[in-house]
């Protein structure tokens, strides 16, 4: 995947979202939303990981596409 479809992927997350966020208005997401917003985040976390890890690879004069997208608990355990 390059950069362009990673960004489009990560719009399409943030779009999904923004739209899971705003779809309860006072009341609370069912478990299922929950679920999905849950799965959202993570996709979201792994794909700027991938595109960090691609541009990190073209500064340092390797492959880009010798980058590979990092397992969830990798991602959401990286410290802040």
């Amino acid at each position: 995947m390059d950069d362009g479809r990673i960004l489009k992927h990560i719009e399409a997350l943030s779009n999904e979202e923004q739209k899971l966020e705003e779809s309860h208005h006072g009341t609370p997401l069912s478990q299922d939303q929950l679920d999905r917003l849950r799965a959202v985040e993570v996709e979201l976390d792994q794909a700027y990981d991938l595109l960090r890890q691609r541009r990190a690879r073209r500064t340092a004069g390797q492959n880009p596409n010798l980058a590979s997208e990092r397992k969830e608990d990798v991602v959401e355990n990286y410290l802040q």
